[in-house]
């Protein structure tokens, strides 16, 4: 499989900070080998979060999957004006998949999923920061007992899972959100923490 490389535009760092830095980011060889499960339908999943969240660039939006890849819950936040790194980025996401649903730590194997979907600048080729976001997913996935899924790029020419090759141009950075009948995903509904499935059962049964 081929990746494009764009180096990252953040502000030169000194040697000892580069380091640090590059050691909570994955390449994409890495991520590729890292067994990451396969999303059945990715563009329901994509346009699903993009109806839900209508994310602008810098946007972050982390879902939870069941199974079935069903959604379980999603969060959406302002990536911060910063340097990109793993650890910060695995702090924010960990503190968003708190704030909407309960650990699973106490399994023996993980039984969800959590993806990233990324609003960005810029075209679809792999960057440090991508694999800032990749390390600090896969890392906050093992602290709140979730398997590690996909991770995404939306940019203005569509959307790209990274390490797949899957993408596609709808929905982009700059698309109006689909009709959810499109997209086959419910209506939107409030983010909140504990028993968030059964609010969703609840919303389906309806």
């Amino acid at each position: 499989m081929t990746f494009g490389f764009a180096p990252s535009s953040a502000a030169p760092l000194s040697t000892s900070a580069s380091a640090a830095s590059a050691s909570r980011l994955l390449e994409p060889a890495e991520w590729a080998a890292a067994g990451i499960p396969l999303l059945r339908n990715p563009r329901e999943v994509v346009s699903g979060l993009h109806a839900r969240h209508q994310p602008k660039p810098a946007t972050a939006i982390v879902a939870v999957l069941d199974p079935d890849d069903r959604l379980c819950a999603s969060a959406s936040f302002a990536r911060r004006p910063a340097p990109a790194d793993g650890w910060m980025f695995r702090n924010a996401l960990l503190a968003q998949l708190r704030r909407v649903i309960p650990h699973d730590l106490r399994r023996r194997t993980p039984v969800r999923t959590a993806v990233l979907l990324y609003c960005r600048e810029g075209d679809a080729r792999w960057t440090e920061e991508d694999g800032a976001w990749m390390w600090g997913l896969r890392d906050a996935c093992t602290l709140h007992g979730l398997r590690c899924g996909a991770y995404i790029t939306l940019t203005r020419d569509g959307w790209q899972v990274l390490g797949e090759g899957r993408g596609g141009r709808r929905p982009s950075a700059d698309s109006a959100p689909e009709p959810f009948a499109t997209s086959d995903a419910p209506p939107p509904l409030p983010r909140t923490g504990g028993a968030v499935s059964d609010v969703l059962r609840r919303a389906a049964a309806r």
